[in-house]
């Protein structure tokens, strides 16, 4: 049986991205100490995030789960059901928004903007290399429905 829709472009998976992110968040952040700011309640803030984080990716995976479709972010095109309800009427992609929202948050744990840096290009490179070939797998699959459901809720939040 053919596949449906071709693979992802760049077969990293976005957990071992993040994962590597953050790597080079805190190596970035032990080479250039005189960068680091003082931030009032940095622990607070950043275990604020951590937990933002992991209800909106729990969210995610559960509406997922609800819909009996694939999680598996290297596969788009086996997608059996376009989930547009719960956290999906806020934002079409709540597991990598987590992602972000995880690095935001190490990046304030280590008080250092420059680590903010490596959140972007996270950011940048998962939509280019993930989330847009993912979109084309959708609008392939659920067509006009995908289209108008990108038309009402953003990509990112």
């Amino acid at each position: 049986m053919a596949e449906r829709q071709s693979p992802i472009e760049r077969r990293i998976p976005p957990v071992a991205l993040c994962l590597l992110a953050a790597g080079a968040m805190w190596l970035l952040a032990r080479i250039t100490p005189a960068y680091r700011v003082a931030v009032p309640g940095r622990v607070a803030l950043a275990l604020v995030l951590a937990a933002l984080a992991v209800l909106v990716g729990i969210s995610g995976v559960r509406a997922f789960a609800r819909a009996r479709t694939t999680v598996n972010p290297l596969q788009p095109g086996e997608a059996t059901s376009l989930v547009t309800q719960g956290i999906y009427s806020r934002t079409r992609n709540p597991m990598y928004l987590a992602l972000a929202l995880v690095l935001v948050g190490w990046a304030c744990w280590l008080a250092s903007p420059l680590a903010l840096l490596v959140v972007a290009a996270f950011v940048a490179y998962l939509t280019r290399y993930q989330i847009r070939p993912e979109e084309r797998a959708l609008e392939a699959t659920f067509g006009e429905a995908f289209r108008e459901y990108c038309a009402r809720v953003g990509r990112w939040w």
